[in-house]
């Protein structure tokens, strides 16, 4: 029994050790308040800190509104990859999505979240600028 036991650890230390696994430079991106149709897209990115390829299958978000779009290629160790994220901001008031990753990383499911407020009119300075071009 004891050996049993001891090859499991072993076994689940080697892969652990072997496994892909991706760290976020921001797991949350905060749009802070941006105007009524201005650009929702936003772009978190990634490295792959693991040893091997790390394959993005999937990327689901919490509604309609937030489209993710993936990396198409494995992301080599080392490297840096991108999630980009569009919100559409031509929805008012204030939002709070999640956008969950599926991989072949050690955890093989990742959420990561946007945030922030869509004003209702656009902001007075770009009021301002659009008064004095005319």
């Amino acid at each position: 029994m004891k050996t049993f036991g001891t090859l499991l650890v072993v076994f689940f230390i080697s892969f652990s050790i072997n496994a892909q696994e991706f760290k976020f430079e921001e797991e949350t991106i905060n749009y802070g308040k941006i105007d009524k149709a201005s650009n929702g897209e936003r772009v978190f990115v990634f490295t792959n800190v693991g040893d091997q390829p790390l394959i993005i299958k999937n990327i689901q978000s919490s509604c309609g509104c937030t489209v993710p779009k993936k990396p198409e290629q494995p992301i080599m160790p080392g490297q840096k990859g991108e999630i980009k994220v569009s919100y559409d901001t031509k929805r008012v008031g204030g939002f709070s999505k999640t956008i969950t990753v599926f991989s072949n990383a050690k955890n093989p499911r990742k959420m990561i979240k946007i945030r922030g407020f869509v004003n209702k009119e656009l902001s007075l300075e770009k009021d301002k600028s659009i008064l004095t071009d005319i």
